[in-house]
């Protein structure tokens, strides 16, 4: 079995609190993971670690067949897709949506003197027709809704055909509508065998997307439990990991809560 990311004993630190770790887990090919867990719990830290933002106190991270502190960060982060508030804060409000995705290529936000040819234009457009806003590719980032930037940052976190994808929260403010709709396309983006290992960073059971093979619930800095999602995701987890009372069932690959 081939490893994308492997995390060994990695510890993060700050002002001399350890906000996460130790923990240890493989994200392997083929496979499509959720985070879990109550605010505080080091679901972002993690995600950090994973593209690449934060490097680990002590212990290890490889991803992608290379070890963070020894590898280029800057070519690896070309194979890796981020769409998350990390990404959003650093977008140009006054770029447009068209460039906000073709930048991704050489992973730079705000164009400047880069050279695009005709397959990086195909395969933006391509990219935004197939999340539902190709008619938004002139428009500057910062008239978008909520629900057209998370669309936006989905394409341009593909754009570069990554071998690892990572999704913080990719549903957060959209409404009811939006939230459903987004979580289907992700169901079909599933079925893709061509698809990149996915993370899915999320608060809410709810919006776990169909398709997902394993799931990871961290609590205080460490991981609670992880293995098929179908395992993980249950009750008995849940209420320990968010320390009430929940009753949780599945059907037809998605996941609903209620407290009791």
């Amino acid at each position: 079995m081939v490893h994308v990311a492997s995390i060994d004993n990695a510890r993060v630190v700050r002002s001399g609190k350890e906000i996460l770790g130790p923990i240890s887990f493989n994200l392997s090919d083929g496979e499509r993971w959720v985070i879990l867990g109550p605010n505080g719990a080091g679901k972002s830290t993690l995600l950090k670690l994973l593209a690449t933002e934060i490097f680990p106190t002590s212990g290890s991270v490889e991803l992608l067949g290379q070890k963070l502190g020894k590898v280029d960060v800057f070519e690896l982060r070309t194979r890796i897709g981020i769409c998350g508030s990390m990404k959003h804060e650093q977008i140009p409000l006054d770029e447009s949506v068209k460039d906000v995705v073709l930048t991704a290529a050489y992973a730079v936000l705000g164009r400047w003197n880069e050279d695009y040819d005709l397959w990086d234009e195909s395969r933006a457009s391509a990219l935004l027709t197939t999340l539902g806003v190709r008619e938004l590719a002139d428009r500057t980032y910062g008239t978008l809704s909520d629900g057209e930037r998370k669309r936006v940052q989905i394409a341009r976190a593909l754009m570069s055909d990554p071998e690892l994808l990572l999704l913080d929260e990719p549903t957060a403010g959209l409404d009811l509508g939006g939230r459903e709709d987004l979580l289907a396309r992700f169901a079909a983006f599933a079925t893709d065998e061509r698809a990149p290992v996915t993370v899915t960073v999320t608060h809410h059971i709810e919006e776990i997307p169909v398709g997902t093979t394993h799931a990871l619930l961290l609590k205080d800095g460490r991981i609670a439990v992880s293995g098929p999602v179908i395992e993980v995701v249950t009750s008995q987890h849940v209420s320990a990991v968010f320390g009430i009372n929940m009753e949780v069932r599945s059907d037809n690959g998605r996941f609903y809560a209620r407290a009791f």
